[in-house]
């Protein structure tokens, strides 16, 4: 029997190996008639979906996301669709797809660039929330000249509003006990187990990130629907907007369906209008960097942080940001001769201190090495995630960018009432007075508390003597916009945690400039680790992730499991966060 699997599994890897050859093969021949840009071209593109901020090298990454435009492509697409003289206009269809609010304050900078050229941008929708909140979706959309609503639709800007379900009640009934300590009072990743509401500074802190968030987009509303501040606070106060509404108070410039907003940009545009997708232009396009010469290393941070190498979590849709991968990726960059500077990309809620550490050692030996470090933060770079980024030489992030929460939480849940509850009971024997510490059937010994006290000083001393020197900030103002408190991007760089508001582009900048390469220069921008092929992940025998001889079948599968995943892990019951860590209910994403 054995076998007989053995032999049907070699001979589904054959016809694996010849599809993909095969594949290789129609690649190359489309590669070689590849089309030409027509003149008078409008690109259109979705921005009902995510764009990640890379793809994981992996199988079963590579093939759920592999056709996945990234933001960093989207973002150079439009850079270069606003020079190229065939490009004559750009047209969008908006929707909730789910986007962080630096994520979108991205490509509204993308979309305001394009806009620069004199080149018109159309955004349709059928509707900004359908029963449900619609500001992160029109707040993507004002970004563009001229917005078209389906009649039917809405525009269901409502005000921000920021909810969190505290299960301390929960625990108790089921007789789970947390016991967890954190460094400081705002380090809150912990009081959704031990709480049964806000505390004071919890309230406070969420309180600010809102109102730095909503003011934001608020200002930012005004500017291109050329109202006021007060008369868009006012138009929230009162939302959500049916269609008609919606037109009479200037939220939208149309009522009209899809076909009306192509008619509408095919007509501005001109005769003999060619529409191809975004993506289908970047596939056409020249490159947007050099391939040989003076290059900047390209490293992501994407992620939890954890020890080991960077994977991809196939039922949930995460992936972890390795501190072996990262650190190796830094390595081989300063070690290239050709490699500048190394611009940081970093999008990670936090995780583990010593995965955190092992990266942050890598940063402080490239900028020994005189390459520069920049650091572009994306939605988020919360506590390990700053841990990572604050030793570089500037720090760059969006206004909405959560940022900080310079801490750390440790502890266990004591099991012990509800094993009982089930009729489970447990006995042990131990060799020493601290053999017991990490058990979740018995409590800590008070020895055994104050040692865990003892380690959350020592991280919290170390976290914040680093912020300090990385920032070169007096270590009492450091203690001041510690204390595990979060932070939008704006109010950290007021605080002195970030050194410039902007995107991937305001990052590339500075690092061209602590290159010194001459800012309109083409430079080559080195991936690290470096991509592989797909053949090569696939021929990986150490890759993370199993072999699977069905991969539309397994990618099916996978795409119905995760969101039972992504709940779970909600809850906080699915995997360790590490004890620098944002909880994702904070991120306002």
């Amino acid at each position: 029997m054995k076998r007989f699997f053995e032999k049907v599994l070699m001979i589904i890897g054959g016809l694996t190996l010849i599809g993909m050859i095969y594949g290789a093969g129609i690649g190359i021949y489309v590669w070689k008639k590849k089309k030409v840009i027509e003149p008078n071209t409008v690109l259109e593109i979705s921005l009902e979906r995510n764009f990640p901020e890379y793809v994981p090298e992996d199988r079963i990454g590579r093939a759920i996301m592999g056709r996945s435009s990234t933001l960093q492509d989207l973002i150079e697409t439009l850079d270069a669709a606003s020079k190229d003289d065939r490009v004559v206009g750009l047209i969008a269809k908006a929707g909730e797809a789910g986007m962080g609010f630096a994520q979108i304050q991205e490509i509204r900078e993308a979309v305001a660039n394009f806009r620069k050229s004199g080149k018109p941008a159309y955004a349709y929708s059928d509707t900004f929330g359908e029963f449900g909140a619609g500001n992160r979706s029109y707040y993507l959309a004002s970004a563009f000249e001229k917005i078209y609503l389906q009649p039917s639709g809405d525009v269901g800007l409502s005000g921000l509003m920021f909810e969190t379900q505290f299960i301390k009640g929960t625990l108790d009934k089921l007789g789970l006990v947390p016991r967890m300590g954190q460094r400081m009072e705002y380090k809150n990743a912990v009081n959704t187990f031990t709480q049964t509401q806000y505390t004071a500074p919890h309230k406070e802190a969420l309180q600010a990130v809102m109102k730095s968030l909503f003011e934001q987009m608020v200002k930012d509303i005004a500017a291109d629907r050329k109202m006021t501040s007060e008369e868009v606070r006012t138009l929230a106060d009162q939302g959500v907007f049916l269609g008609k509404e919606a037109l009479d108070a200037k939220l939208v410039d149309n009522l009209g369906y899809r076909d009306e907003a192509y008619r509408d940009i095919r007509k501005r545009a001109g005769i003999g209008v060619n529409l191809i997708t975004v993506s289908e232009y970047s596939s056409r396009a020249e490159e947007h960097y050099q391939d040989k010469g003076d290059a900047i290393a390209l490293i992501y941070g994407v992620g939890g942080v954890r020890r080991g190498k960077s994977t991809y979590n196939s039922l949930s849709g995460s992936v972890s940001m390795g501190s072996d991968t990262v650190a190796s990726a830094f390595r081989s960059a300063v070690e290239d001769k050709d490699v500048k500077a190394i611009l940081f990309r970093v999008d990670s809620p936090g995780g583990s201190y010593i995965a955190s550490d092992t990266i942050w050692r890598e940063v402080i030996r490239a900028k020994e090495a005189k390459k520069p470090v920049i650091v572009s933060m994306g939605n988020v770079a919360g506590s390990g995630g700053y841990f990572i980024a604050m030793a570089a030489d500037k720090i760059v992030a969006q206004p909405a960018t959560i940022t900080g929460s310079i801490g750390v939480f440790a502890g266990k849940f004591l099991t012990r009432g509800l094993m009982e509850k089930i009729g489970v009971s447990t006995d042990e024997v131990h060799t020493s007075q601290n053999s017991t510490l990490w058990t979740a059937s018995q409590d800590y010994t008070p020895a055994q508390w104050k040692r865990i006290q003892s380690a959350l000083d020592r991280i919290y001393e170390d976290f914040t003597d680093k912020a300090a020197q990385g920032r070169n900030l007096p270590k009492d103002m450091v203690m001041k916009v510690a204390k595990g408190r979060i932070w939008t991007g704006q109010d950290a760089k007021d605080n002195g945690l970030v050194d410039e508001l902007g995107g991937f582009n305001t990052a590339l900048r500075l690092a061209k400039k602590a290159a010194n390469l001459p800012e309109d220069v083409k430079v080559r921008l080195k991936l690290y680790p470096e991509k592989k092929s797909f053949i090569d992940i696939v021929l990986n025998r150490e890759s993370d992730i199993g072999d699977e001889s069905d991969e539309d079948s397994m990618t099916k599968v996978i795409e119905e499991i995760q969101p039972i995943v992504r709940a779970v892990k909600a809850l906080g019951i699915a995997e360790e966060p590490g004890v620098l860590a944002v909880p994702e209910s904070e991120m306002f994403q």
